[in-house]
């Protein structure tokens, strides 16, 4: 159901980001999203985003950004963002995305993937543990450098 995005979805794709963003209290600025998902659909050495839609609308995307760690020896990977839309949670397509993510990390050479989910989320957090993910009782920490 997942496929890759192309320029033609940033419009879907920015309307499922308004949606997530709100959820979450994230602040949203349409102007800085569409800049930021062009640049990553432009340059797959930054990353790939992939969506998932049913009878045409765009109803899942996942993003999956990459780095590089020297703590763990060379190419690694972030997913900066998964969302279902609520009426298509719990159909596995949370599950599809993360096992996507990791094969093109696996075909990439990242060595090591990480992610972020809220601390209220258990549901998610026990999908993600499922994968693989473990919590290294870090936190994340962020200095933003340009921005409102």
């Amino acid at each position: 159901m997942f496929r890759s995005a192309t320029s033609s979805d940033i419009d879907a794709i920015l309307a499922l980001m308004r949606l997530y963003y709100a959820d979450e209290g994230y602040p949203f600025v349409e102007a800085d999203a569409r800049s930021a998902l062009g640049e990553l659909l432009g340059a797959p050495t930054l990353g790939r985003v992939w969506v998932a839609d049913a009878g045409g609308t765009l109803v899942a995307y996942a993003v999956l950004t990459l780095g590089f760690s020297l703590e763990y020896g060379g190419r690694d990977a972030f997913v900066d963002d998964v969302y279902v839309t609520p009426e298509y949670r719990g159909q596995g397509l949370g599950q599809s995305a993360l096992a996507l993510v990791d094969a093109a990390c696996r075909d990439a050479g990242v060595r090591v993937l990480h992610l972020e989910v809220e601390r209220h989320k258990v549901g998610a957090q026990a999908l993600y543990r499922r994968f693989g993910f473990v919590d290294h009782d870090r936190y994340l920490m962020t200095k933003q450098l340009v921005g409102p």
